[in-house]
């Protein structure tokens, strides 16, 4: 296999390139998800990219009193994809695991198995999406149980600069997180360049009063390309400014301006970040299995990695 996220993270020089992805639905066959995987690799095969991500979905009714846009569809276990998909495009893959639904012992034999017979060397933990719900185990004892844990896991966590625009708090709980064993951070899905920016240069402040080195933060973006799609994006708690709303639903091309707004976005936040030293990368996803939005987040992967090299070698200069 190429070289490792771990190495490729610890490289301040670079960017980190990264494509995210669901498994396909609960039940289906083998051969089915072997034809999915094969078309996803199909479409990334003209795409430099690091490494994938496997998110483990989870039903997130218990967060908010709307309807959920797209129906709650359980999938594949997200460790099966992984390894299928690793294996079939020799890269590595950040396996995403939702730990509250079980407890600890049941959460032990889960990394047990994910290291022996999947592979899984990269992995993000996610906590229950609502303090209402059935919590068997929460993130900061799975923390622990993964710290007491003997596998060599790189663990990275989710950061939302949304809870930070809210709370004021996200930085802390960066800083707190790198405490308890992460190595790198995914952010939620970036509609608000304002909000992000709020929330890294907090976390490198934090981070410069703490004597400490921040660690790298994975941006990700995602293409809209209609109202059903950004009224999924709202109910998943993403911010999307109002006059954004209205420039993605009100263009000739809804999809076209989302990526051009997106572009936009990144080019701020990195000119805001990157003086302040926070190595940063890239993850971009579709949240839809439209054809259309799934091609232009390939569209899009290709020109918000342009962007990041661009900034990257004017750095350097």
């Amino acid at each position: 296999m190429k070289q490792d996220l771990r190495t490729k993270f610890a490289d301040d020089r670079r960017g980190v390139y990264l494509f995210g992805t669901t498994p396909p639905k609960d039940g289906t066959a083998e051969e089915t998800a072997q034809g999915i995987a094969d078309k996803l690799l199909e479409r990334l095969q003209h795409v430099d990219f690091d490494g994938l991500i496997v998110y483990d979905i989870q039903d997130e009714s218990s967060r908010i009193d709307k309807p959920r846009p797209f129906p709650f569809m359980r999938t594949l276990d997200p460790r099966a994809y992984s390894k299928l998909i690793r294996e079939k495009a020799d890269k590595p893959v950040i396996t995403y695991k939702s730990v509250s639904q079980r407890d600890k012992e049941a959460f032990i034999a889960w990394l047990d198995e994910a290291w022996n017979e999947y592979g899984v060397r990269d992995t993000v933990l996610v906590g229950s999406p609502s303090s209402d719900g059935d919590i068997q185990l929460s993130l900061n004892d799975a923390y622990d149980a993964l710290a007491e844990h003997p596998a060599e896991f790189q663990l990275g966590g989710v950061t939302i600069a949304e809870r930070h625009a809210s709370k004021r708090n996200e930085h802390e709980r960066l800083v707190s997180k790198t405490e308890q064993g992460c190595e790198f951070f995914i952010s939620q899905a970036v509609y608000d360049a304002q909000a992000t920016i709020d929330m890294l240069s907090s976390y490198a402040r934090k981070c410069r009063e703490d004597g400490v080195k921040p660690k790298r933060v994975i941006l990700t973006f995602t293409p809209c390309g209609s109202t059903k799609t950004l009224e999924f994006m709202e109910w998943l708690g993403i911010s999307v400014p109002e006059a954004t709303r209205f420039r993605i639903m009100d263009a000739h091309s809804p999809l076209q301006e989302s990526i051009r707004i997106c572009r936009n976005n990144l080019e701020q936040i990195l000119e805001a970040v990157m003086p302040l030293g926070i190595p940063v990368g890239l993850n971009i996803e579709s949240l839809t299995n439209r054809k259309e939005e799934i091609d232009a987040s390939i569209r899009l992967f290709k020109l918000l990695k342009s962007v990041v090299d661009l900034k990257l070698a004017e750095a350097d200069i």
